[in-house]
This record gives structure tokens, C-alpha cells and sequence, in this order.
């Protein structure tokens, strides 16, 4: 019997390579999407036509809260993102949609939860590292013994490593979205190309060309 695994799954480069992993492991794959408010929403677009695609279920979350004001930093190269915290650190939001994530696994039978959190190239993001991955496990355990699996399967991995990967899957560059400033214009939406999400996206393809 195949394995029922829960995608958080955003759209992103890094989440949708774990969709598409999944499904090529022949495992049972549902996509949990979570709208808190994202910019124009456009990567739940994304999420939702792969899974249009690959004939996986979809369901999205709605959850608000008081969101603190941050700068998103902008014209950055990727060596100088890990140095600090980012200004785009949203606190708290990892925990949060993994335990959303977590709770709705559990209710509908899932064995697994997989997330594309990774910490080689993390941005300033400290809910994206390994001390953060292995103590919300820890805690899960604690808060809902018996429940779904944790797996980070991009842990450990850099950016190019990922591209790779999403590639060998059949998932191009543009396929994903990961911009935090999506842009209007005449053609439609797009990435601002400035944005630290942006400026690792085109590094890792570029590098792995």
C-alpha cells in the first residue's frame, strides 16, 4: 500500500520539488497550501496548476494574524544573505504552518509531512535550519504523539543541488515562483528580480547551467 504523504506546499521551487519527489516515488501525495496573506498570492497560483497537472489533491488553509512591518532586502548577493537575521524574517511563520500542516496530516491519515525547508543558503532565515527543523520535531512529538512524520528531504541541500533535482523531476526554471515583491505589468505579473528569493532562484539555474 503506498505511503500517504502531506506536501506543505507553496508553490515555491523548493516545496514543489518535494510534491513532484513524492509523486515519483509512487506515494499517495496530497498538497496543503496556506494562505496567511502572501503578496497577490501568486504562488498559490503556482501550487495549484502543478497539482492541476499531476492529478494531486489540493486543500488551502486560510489563517491572519498581526504581521509585523518588515523591509525586504533587495540587490543583495548570496554570500552576504546568511551573514544576518533578514529584515524579511517573518517571526514565527514556520512554526506556524508546520503545525497547521502537522494537525491537518493528522487528520486525514497521512504517515508523513514534508516541507522544503533548507539551510545551506538560508537567507537569514532561523526557522530554516536544522536547529529549528529537530526541535519542532522534538516538540511535535510532545504535542502530538503518534502523529505523522516530519521529513525535510532539501535539508541538507544548496540551491543548485535543488535546481538539480527539480530539473531531473521536469520542473523548469520558470515553473516556480519565488519572488517576495511580485510586480504588475502590462504582461501580467512578475518577478522583481532584486529580492533575495529571487537573486538565489537565478543563482542556483544559473549555476547549474
Amino acid at each position: 500500500m503506498a505511503k500517504r504523504i502531506l506536501i506543505l506546499h507553496s508553490g515555491g521551487m523548493d516545496s514543489t520539488t518535494c510534491l513532484y519527489q513524492a509523486v515519483a516515488d509512487g506515494a499517495e501525495v496530497f498538497s496543503l497550501g496556506i494562505d496567511y496573506g502572501q503578496r497577490l498570492s501568486v504562488e498559490l497560483m503556482y501550487a495549484a496548476q502543478h497539482c492541476t497537472q499531476l492529478g494531486v489533491p489540493r486543500e488551502v488553509v486560510s489563517v491572519a494574524w498581526q504581521k509585523p512591518d518588515r523591509d525586504i532586502p533587495l540587490g543583495r548577493d548570496v554570500a552576504e544573505m546568511s551573514k544576518t537575521v533578514s529584515t524579511a524574517f517573518l517571526p514565527a511563520r514556520n512554526v506556524l504552518l508546520l503545525s497547521v500542516a502537522c494537525a491537518h496530516a493528522s487528520g486525514i491519515g497521512a504517515e508523513e509531512v514534508h516541507t522544503g525547508l533548507n539551510c545551506v543558503e538560508f537567507s537569514g532565515y532561523p526557522d530554516c535550519t536544522v536547529e529549528f527543523f529537530e526541535s519542532f520535531k522534538a516538540m511535535m512529538q510532545i504535542a502530538n504523539p503518534g502523529g505523522p512524520a516530519i521529513v525535510a528531504p532539501l535539508l541538507t541541500m544548496t540551491k543548485v543541488e535543488i535546481a538539480a533535482r527539480a530539473k531531473a523531476l521536469g520542473i523548469g526554471e520558470f515553473d516556480t515562483w519565488s519572488c517576495y515583491r511580485p510586480q504588475i505589468s502590462t504582461s501580467g505579473v512578475e518577478p522583481c528580480h532584486t529580492c533575495d528569493a529571487c537573486v538565489l532562484h537565478e543563482h542556483a539555474w544559473r549555476e547549474l547551467a
